[in-house]
């Protein structure tokens, strides 16, 4: 395994700590789900994918949590509804942390005994890398959830500072050409990355960098949420009903100065900082408006096979200048990145089979296709191939804005 199955389990855990119980239990949304359901659920999937069908004599930690913390997989059985997560004042917070203390010992006692078989080795590295996908949404969902307050409170107590300018933006060439896509090499990948296979793209340019607040508040006030020859018809009815008028975590002050809730607490909106929380139509009107237009993913996964990657931070920071050899900077490791291509299988896919091959192919629709990593992202959790993938309208994850054309 290419994770060491503690040191994943122990992260989610720190990313808890500075959270009271009230903090853990809250839902601020469908789409979002509370701190402990995620602390459990990521539990309920090596107890119930990997403790069920090997441990001798498997009895479960608690029967309902089997339906409590099972979130999509029907070939599991019944499961709690996702609206309702943040009304499950029981199990305590305290339980679930035995929970985990639970199976973990469990789980370490079963990779011990069973050492050197592959399948369990396999299932062991999916269940954490499911779990690196939920340290990410405990970040987001967390977000979501202060928002809401009005005394917008920081989750990290150390000051977020002001950005210097960052790097001019740049058009970088792109030759195309008949190339292969798709994951590739040794390790880990999730099916939806597979097979890998020949597409051709015609050449094409891409931003050396990510669109900044300051350039996204240009657009603003330039009239972007009033022209509506720039917006997609979809989303230019969320203009006109007012859902849309900005992006997803600024506001104004009495004095209207822009803020921007941070996971740092409320702060004066800086320019130099990627433009963040943005849905689909407003990347794609802010591309209309400069004459540029989305990438699609395979032209954002051909420009990024030499880019490094970064993650660690609860904030995306400024771009430095584009990396030597590619001229491309915030690649990972700052905000998704928005592209134009429908979220699709790739030809000749096909699903694992039984409940663990529901984890990606039955999403395959009405789904927009975003890549990179963003700065929520957990480290060694970024690939070139990796494909995530939110409806057009999502805005509570880190997504940004790279153009092309």
């Amino acid at each position: 395994m290419s994770h060491d199955f503690h040191t994943v389990r122990q992260r989610s855990l720190h990313l808890a700590e500075p959270l009271s119980s009230e903090d853990c239990c809250a839902q601020s949304m469908p789409d979002a789900s509370p701190i402990k359901w995620h602390l459990a659920h990521t539990t309920w999937f090596f107890e119930t994918f990997i403790l069920e069908a090997m441990e001798e004599g498997f009895a479960p930690f608690h029967p309902a949590f089997r339906v409590l913390f099972n979130s999509y997989y029907n070939g599991v059985g019944a499961k709690h509804p996702r609206p309702h997560r943040g009304l499950l004042t029981r199990p305590s917070l305290d339980e679930v942390r035995a929970y985990r203390r639970d199976v973990d010992a469990r789980m370490g006692r079963l990779l011990v005994e069973r050492a050197g078989d592959a399948r369990l080795a396999e299932l062991v590295e999916l269940g954490l890398q499911h779990e690196q996908q939920h340290q990410e949404l405990m970040l987001t969902d967390l977000k979501h959830l202060l928002a809401q307050s009005p005394l917008f409170p920081a989750y990290a107590a150390d000051p977020l500072g002001a950005e210097a300018p960052p790097a001019p933006m740049e058009w970088i060439a792109c030759a195309g050409g008949l190339a292969e896509f798709g994951f590739g090499g040794n390790g880990f990948c999730f099916d939806n990355e597979l097979p890998r296979h020949r597409a051709y793209l015609a050449p094409f340019e891409l931003a050396s960098r990510l669109v900044t607040n300051g350039e996204y508040l240009a657009f603003i006030e330039a009239g972007g949420y009033r022209d509506p020859a720039l917006w997609l018809a979809e989303g230019w009815d969320k203009v006109a009903s007012g859902e849309l008028a900005h992006p997803f975590y600024w506001r104004q002050d009495d004095e209207g100065r822009w803020q921007e809730f941070t996971l740092h607490g409320l702060l004066p909106l800086d320019p130099a900082r990627p433009a963040t929380h943005l849905s689909l139509y407003e990347a794609d009107a802010y591309a209309r408006w400069r004459g540029a237009r989305l990438p699609t993913e395979f032209e954002w996964e051909f420009a990024a096979r030499q880019a490094s990657i970064e993650a660690g931070r609860l904030h995306p920071g400024a771009a430095r200048g584009g990396e030597a050899g590619t001229g491309l900077s915030q690649m990972f490791g700052a905000c998704w990145q928005w592209t134009s291509s429908s979220y699709a299988p790739y030809p000749g896919y096909a699903p694992a089979p039984g409940a663990i091959g529901e984890y990606n192919g039955k999403f395959m629709v009405n789904q927009y296709v975003l890549r990179g990593s963003s700065c929520a992202t957990p480290a060694g959790h970024p690939r070139a191939s990796y494909r995530n993938f939110f409806p057009a309208g999502a805005r509570w994850q880190f997504t940004g804005i790279r153009l092309a054309r």
